[in-house]
């Protein structure tokens, strides 16, 4: 494992690291997990583990193989960071270049990744049931959020969504933190919105729900906002966006959000990817 450097950031309630780093990682597994996404877990010294938060992200310089070339390098939402085990995970979908890239990493070799990037998701003091909802790799980028609130000893209600039971993912880690699952898919007919509005209608008015949480699913935002403004309950949601830099350098992935009846452009690499999930606009 080669340190390359180390770029120090403002510290500050926003951002929460002491810097970012760029390393080469070795590549301790790199498996299949269903027939669409695969595991990436790479050796990771403790010091850089114990700067990474949930809902953060890496840039991984995919590498040129397999007849891939992927020119930039790709945003990845850190799935699992464990100091205590030495490991930082990644989980990914094999879509296009990139991912393919990554795909052919075997044990014992290496991967650049620079890191970690973004602002965390928070979990404020009197929040005491949390409600997580994403679906696919969504889920990917909550995971390290459900390990959090399992330490600080929070009440977790995990909506997982998939298009069918076989491409759920997380189901076991998230009951294994003590969270209630409840899993939804698209082939069992269950994973319209409205029926996820009773879901989590009946959640609210059964147990009372403190915070909302999810990634990247435009339908999933526009039910929570509603949800959200008709029960005065907050939410944070973490962005996907194409980016180049990843450091807010670039400007490449700015996109709108509502601030004090105000559209502003922010940087999701940069002002996110966590964002209030009111802020948020719908695309």
């Amino acid at each position: 494992m080669t340190r390359v450097h180390v770029m120090h950031a403002n510290s500050n309630r926003d951002q929460k690291v002491a810097g970012v780093s760029e390393l080469d990682l070795r590549i301790k597994s790199n498996e299949p997990v269903n027939g669409e996404y695969r595991k990436l877990v790479l050796d990771a010294p403790v010091e850089l583990l114990e700067r990474c938060h949930a809902g953060q992200f890496f840039h991984l310089l995919c590498p040129h193989i397999g007849g891939e070339a992927p020119y930039l390098r790709r945003p990845m939402s850190i799935y699992g960071f464990y100091p205590e085990l030495g490991e930082l995970h990644f989980l990914y979908k094999v879509t296009g270049e990139g991912t393919r890239a990554l795909g052919f990493l075997e044990e014992g070799g290496t991967l650049n990744v620079l890191g970690p990037l973004g602002k965390p998701f928070a979990i404020e003091a009197n929040w005491n049931h949390l409600v997580l909802l994403a679906r696919g790799v969504g889920l990917a980028t909550l995971a390290p959020l459900a390990l959090e609130a399992r330490r600080l000893n929070k009440r977790m209600t995990v909506i997982c969504s998939a298009r069918s039971p076989e491409l759920l993912m997380s189901v076991d880690y998230f009951k294994d933190l003590g969270a209630r699952v409840i899993t939804v898919t698209d082939s069992e007919g269950t994973s319209a919105t409205s029926n996820l509005e009773t879901i989590i209608e009946g959640l609210i008015a059964d147990d009372g729900v403190d915070a909302f949480y999810t990634c990247g699913s435009n339908r999933m935002l526009k039910l929570l906002q509603q949800l959200g403004r008709r029960h005065d309950v907050p939410g944070q949601i973490a962005l996907e966006q194409q980016m180049a830099c990843g450091l807010g350098m670039c400007y490449c992935c700015v996109r709108p959000f509502q601030k004090n009846d105000k559209v502003v452009q922010l940087r999701v690499c940069r002002e996110g990817p966590v964002f209030d999930i009111q802020e948020a606009m719908t695309w």
